[in-house]
């Protein structure tokens, strides 16, 4: 029986931290080399990290990920590596490159998986299908590539694509097949969002059995700035079943052991002619690999295929780690925010305990002259199930000084959302004493609902270095509290938390539907408008009232310069108000 045993190293690099990537991809190697496989496989841009946009720019950092390659390339011995990194080359012709920008020497940058076999270099693939929506902007960088390796390893001819390949119109893994290729290595950095994982597995599945071929799939995994990257690396075999799954939000080596001679090849690979075969070799490099050795006898090895996580599990998970490498990676030892006695704060203190641990999270409770008595037993309940630090600031007494400083200016004029917002911008301003005192990042705790209609107060409540849940709905908000209640041996968000009518308590008996329709009914419309770019005739027509979906739109275009100033935060629906979402401010079109 002709078998291959492969490995998948989904990895949590640091963008431009190219040294600390080469150690854990060198550790990987060994760990590869100790579960004797024949080929291992790391993301896309491991090297690097993903994304490291205009860092590559400088040649320098370009260079040093090319010494790093060399430094991966020496220590890979008695096996096969395809490892992400940023290839470059020379170009002389004006016309080689219209959309990447060329760096200073006149070189062009490729996004490449270098192809690696006991301690050589073999050649590079280079991304052909080069992403440029959402939070993508490839073709800035990077140059589409044009030829398609093939490795021969031990009897076994492998094909290699890298991220969007696998979808492109261009047919890379069907020519892949045509030419020969059993199984197809693709590296990639994909970016969590609500639902992602089963749409690509299904995809995958699909490519798997339409060309006839092995599919593994290599992801990233961890935190970077606004993304998240799931991992959930997997390999399937000819028909799309799944012969290994790595874990969700989890670094792993993956290793599966595929038998080559079982199943059949695809309808493609039945029907390939001569003609097909001569134009297909036109455009793919044949690459014999020759190993010094080879593990002649290894026991057979028992796959994993770890089981996919529910939904509202999988993101609450992709929450947690997004905090936790956003403030490993910026070097902070502690985090601080302000807890309100409401949901939002209290999920976010949640999240960032699980992420942290208690001891690195400070809460800081600034009650106004409106703060109900539920909302402070309500944080007093909440640190104590936390164990969190908690320090109590009564805003009320700078609140009355603003009052009379102003008092001659407003004259008689009726107390409105200036109070309201004063209110908000005194607790933003005492975070952030705060952090600069104590060196704490903090967290702002607005959901998507409320920034998206701008129901947030600029340098207030939206002050602050990471927002955890901007791209959570407020429905959402809801789900994951009480996901998070049903984990462990108790409750850690008080009920009455959950159960109260949300409230912003910036002045007497205030209701967040005083100023906005249900949630149960704004969310709906926010997620048609927002992330499904439906027209308002759309959503009118799908059954929600006229007047409040032109109200909600007009709130959505009016607050587009709150977003642009709001602190980055984590992705986890396919489209967020970050990079996803890039709508001017000065915007005088009117929408039907």
């Amino acid at each position: 029986m002709k078998t291959l045993r492969i490995a998948m190293a989904q990895m949590n690099p640091t963008v431009g931290d190219v040294d600390g990537n080469v150690r854990r991809i060198l550790n990987w190697l060994r760990e590869a080399k100790r579960a004797k496989v024949d080929l291992v496989a790391f993301p896309e841009l491991a090297v690097t990290g993903y994304h490291p946009e205009d860092l590559l720019l400088k040649p320098w950092f370009v260079k040093e990920n090319r010494r790093a390659l060399q430094e991966i390339v020496s220590a890979c011995r008695g096996l096969v590596a395809i490892v992400g990194y940023v290839g470059q080359e020379e170009t002389r012709d004006s016309n080689s490159s219209k959309s990447a920008i060329r760096l200073a020497d006149r070189s062009v940058l490729y996004n490449a998986a270098a192809l690696i076999a006991d301690r050589k270099l073999l050649g590079s693939y280079r991304k052909q299908s080069l992403v440029n929506h959402g939070v993508f902007d490839e073709s800035r960088y990077f140059q589409p590539g044009q030829r398609l390796p093939l490795l021969h390893v031990h009897g076994v001819l492998i094909g290699v694509t890298l991220c969007e390949d696998l979808a492109s119109s261009k047919g890379l893994i069907r020519r892949q097949a045509a030419a020969g290729a059993e199984v197809i290595v693709n590296i990639n950095a994909a970016p969590f969002h609500r639902g992602i994982s089963r749409s690509r597995e299904q995809l995958l599945a699909a490519r798997a059995r339409e060309n006839g071929v092995i599919v593994t799939y290599t992801n990233m995994v961890g935190g970077q700035d606004e993304l998240v990257f799931d991992g959930s690396s997997v390999l399937l075999d000819r028909a799309g079943g799944v012969l290994a799954r790595g874990a969700a939000f989890r670094e792993e080596l993956v290793v599966a052991d595929v038998n080559m001679e079982a199943g059949s090849p695809g309808r493609l690979a039945r029907r390939r002619t001569a003609q097909t075969a001569t134009r297909i070799g036109a455009e793919v490099d044949r690459i014999s690999v020759r190993m010094s050795t080879r593990q002649k006898t290894r026991p057979p090895l028992e796959s994993t295929v770890t089981e996919p996580l529910e939904d509202i599990e999988e993101i609450y998970l992709a929450l947690v780690v997004a905090v936790k490498d956003y403030v490993r990676k910026n070097g902070f030892a502690r985090v601080a925010l302000g807890l309100s006695g409401g949901i939002d704060s209290a999920l976010t203190a949640v999240v960032a305990v699980d992420a942290l641990g208690a001891d690195r999270v400070r809460g800081v409770f600034l009650p106004s002259p409106y703060t109900s008595q539920e909302s402070e037993a309500d944080v007093v309940e909440l640190v104590r199930r936390l164990g969190i630090d908690v320090s109590v600031i009564s805003i009320t007494p700078t609140f009355e000084s603003y009052r009379r400083a102003l008092a001659s200016m407003f004259g008689d004029r009726q107390v409105d959302a200036t109070e309201e917002n004063l209110q908000a911008r005194i607790r933003g301003t005492m975070l952030m004493a705060v952090s600069n005192k104590f060196g704490d990042l903090v967290l702002t705790t607005g959901n998507k609902s409320e920034l998206s209609v701008g129901y947030a107060t600029l340098y207030g409540d939206m002050a602050g270095g990471f927002a955890v849940i901007k791209d959570v709905p407020k429905t959402m908000v809801y789900a994951l509290a009480t996901f998070r209640n049903s984990r462990g041996s108790s409750p850690v968000i008080p009920m009455r938390t959950i159960e109260r009518p949300p409230s912003a308590e910036l002045r007497p008996d205030q209701k967040d539907e005083d100023s906005l329709p249900p949630y149960s009914i704004l969310d709906p419309i926010l997620q048609a408008y927002i992330e499904e770019d439906r027209s308002p005739n759309e959503i009118i027509k799908a059954g929600f009232d006229r007047a409040t979906v032109t109200r909600v739109v007009q709130l959505v275009d009016r607050s587009e310069f709150k977003r642009h100033q709001a602190p980055i935060g984590v992705k986890i629906t396919p489209r967020a108000l970050g990079k996803d979402r890039r709508m001017p401010i000065t915007n005088g079109y009117e929408r039907p």
